[in-house]
């Protein structure tokens, strides 16, 4: 079996952003020549994700007032996490929308369904964070 790791970096530079990651994904699987196993990608961060979904900018955007309605960013000082911090709101929506997503790898492509795409969700930007992405398989 194979075993193949990379890192990959982000910046974004407001507070939340929501970036595509299939391409750099399928770049890694290409570097690996791993053809059958599964993909591993996770956010490395704590008020950062990687969720599976549609790659459509209206779906983003309620994405975006979805969350600010469960966990939202102000006031601050509505969370006890926040004494000196701002970010209690980030680390909630990182567990709705969930630390990883894994993916089966099939003769040598990932095997997503038809409008299925790998993006990285930012929810306390403006520094850089990492996402790992593992592949096992042969």
């Amino acid at each position: 079996m194979k075993s193949y790791r990379k890192e990959l970096w982000f910046n974004v530079p407001g507070r939340r952003g929501f970036v595509n990651i299939t391409s750099q994904v399928r770049e890694a699987l290409r570097e690996s020549g791993v053809r059958e196993g599964l993909v591993l990608v996770n956010a490395m961060h704590i008020t950062a994700s990687v969720f599976i979904n549609d790659d459509e900018s209206g779906l983003h955007h309620d994405y975006e007032v979805w969350l600010e309605k469960l966990a939202p960013h102000d006031p601050v000082s509505g969370y006890r996490h926040n004494v000196g911090e701002d970010n209690a709101d980030a680390h909630m929506k990182r567990q709705i929308m969930g630390r990883e997503v894994v993916v089966a790898i099939t003769e040598g492509e990932l095997d997503l369904g038809t409008w299925e795409r790998i993006f990285y969700g930012e929810f306390d930007g403006g520094r850089r964070k990492r996402v790992l992405v593992k592949i096992l398989g042969e």
